[in-house]
Order: C-alpha cells, then sequence, then structure tokens
C-alpha cells in the first residue's frame, strides 16, 4: 500500500489515500501520521476536505495546512546546504513527518463501572462526539497526546478520557440511591460534559453532544426495577419477578407465587397437602 506517487521529476504526492482511492484514516482514527518520512522540496501535499495535516520536521512544527493542495518548500540548512546540494541536486531528503488531523465528528464510547450509596454495582455507558476544528487545535493535539505508532486511534483517546468521565459519574451516583440514579441523569450528563469538555481542551479537541447510560450490573436487578416501574412495592416487584420466571419454566403454581399465597392441589374429596401427594413423603 503506497501513499504517494512518484511524478516524472521523482517528487512525490502525499495523500491519505491508498491504491484503491479509500481514506485510510476511516472513522476509528484521531490523526494518523504518513509513513514515508523522505519528504524533498517540490512534493506535492494533498489534504482531503475533512482534515489538517501538520508537517514536523526534528520535533518542530513548520505548518498547518488546510484543505487543497500544496507545493513543499522544504528549508535547507545553512552550513550544509551547499553540499546537500551536491548530492541531490534541488532536491532535500530532510527527515519530515507528515501529520494528518481528522476535522470530521467522531463518536467515542466509554463503559466501566459505578457504585451506588448501597454499593450496589452500576455499569454505565457513555457516548459522545467530538472534532478538532482549527489549525491551533491540531498543533494542540500532536503536542500534547503522543502517536504510538503511525496513529491516534479513537479507542487510545476513550483510553485518556475514561478516568474524567470515572470520576464525574462516580461523584454523584455514589451519593444516590439505585433506585434514584436515572432522577438525576440530567445532572449527571452535565457534570460528565462540563468535566470532560475541560480536559479534552488541553488536547485541542472539542466535545459536542454527549449521552449516558446508567444500569444495574445484575440483569434480575434491572428487571426488578422495571416491575417497580409499574408501581408496585419491594414486595409485590419480588413476588412479581418470581412469578415470570416461574412463567418461563411452565409451572402452573406461577399465579400464586404472583398473589402471594400459597398452592395446594384440589381433589374431590377436598384439598390434598402437596407434601402429602403419594412419592412425594415417605
Amino acid at each position: 500500500m503506497a501513499f504517494g506517487t512518484a511524478g516524472v521529476t521523482g517528487r512525490t504526492v502525499i495523500t491519505t489515500l491508498d491504491n484503491n482511492g479509500r481514506d485510510v484514516m476511516g472513522l476509528d482514527t484521531v490523526a494518523w501520521k504518513n509513513p514515508d518520512s523522505s519528504i524533498v522540496s517540490g512534493s506535492l501535499l494533498t489534504v482531503e476536505s475533512n482534515h489538517f495535516c501538520v508537517l514536523k520536521s526534528r520535533g518542530a512544527v513548520l505548518g498547518v495546512y488546510e484543505t487543497g493542495q500544496h507545493q513543499l518548500i522544504t528549508p535547507d540548512k545553512p552550513l550544509i546546504g551547499s553540499i546537500v546540494q551536491g548530492f541531490f541536486g534541488s532536491n532535500s531528503p530532510w527527515q519530515y513527518e507528515a501529520i494528518y488531523i481528522q476535522r470530521s465528528k467522531l463518536l467515542v464510547q466509554n463503559k466501566g463501572i459505578a457504585t451506588s450509596k448501597e454499593m450496589a454495582l452500576m455499569e454505565y455507558v457513555v457516548d459522545y462526539y467530538i472534532h478538532v476544528d482549527t489549525p491551533e487545535d491540531a498543533v494542540k493535539l500532536i503536542t500534547h497526546m503522543p502517536i504510538a505508532g503511525d496513529r491516534i486511534p479513537v479507542a487510545e483517546l476513550a483510553a485518556y478520557a475514561g478516568p474524567v468521565i470515572e470520576q464525574s459519574i462516580n461523584q454523584i451516583v455514589q451519593l444516590t440511591p439505585m433506585e434514584s440514579i436515572n432522577e438525576r441523569i440530567h445532572e449527571i450528563v452535565e457534570l460528565a460534559k462540563t468535566h470532560l469538555t475541560e480536559f479534552l481542551a488541553i488536547y485541542g479537541v472539542h466535545l459536542n453532544d454527549v449521552k449516558v447510560l446508567i444500569l444495574p450490573q445484575d440483569v434480575r436487578m434491572r428487571e426488578m426495577i422495571s416491575l417497580r416501574a409499574f408501581g408496585l412495592t419491594e414486595k409485590e416487584a419480588a413476588q412479581m419477578y418470581l412469578a415470570l420466571k416461574m412463567t418461563e419454566k411452565g409451572l402452573v403454581s406461577a399465579p400464586n407465587a404472583a398473589a402471594g399465597v400459597g398452592f395446594n392441589v384440589g381433589t374431590a374429596l377436598g384439598t390434598l397437602d402437596i407434601g402429602k401427594v403419594s412419592g412425594l413423603t415417605q
């Protein structure tokens, strides 16, 4: 896979498109570094409409490029420029980095565990959109978030933001009874959004919409709380939950469990205690 095409003069086109015309960044990459660092004067830098491109050399930012095609003129070093000219002619193959930054909104997701006031385990899922808005933001991103390998994936950004989200959610959830957590969901969202906005701003990343979902980790507890939503008391919800599970097993005594009454087997002579049925007792 190549990300540059040599021209008749030996100069290359630097781009994020592969040989099939597909964008290598996709929807799961915040930043991507072109693998070809031997950029020479006259190379053509192509920047798509949803990208920025930051050109670096030896750690220094030389420029930030927006949408379009840009011919690069790499600076010769004053003392040895003539030597380089002698070996390479007009082209000077210094080591440069072309780092592309995603401008489009990207979806990020964080998951984790919080504990309610009763120390019940609660799962949370936080979905939010982020984007890099300006050339200055692009420089902040590559300055404060190192690129391990050839890219910064969305998952790596989520890992950075994880502790901030966890702290924001636990700040409210730990003081709230489990059944009342959803009543405070708007407050939780606003707190998470405030802390996350401040944190991401350091990296030049802007936060857009935030959605938070919190629910009990235990599936049975989720079902019990759902039954409480119908106005049932804790005891009635427990009886109804038991009845539903018995119904799934095909047990005829499920209605009795829902009503909270005992179950007896009726006979022609009256009521027979199920415990005395032949074969069940000695």
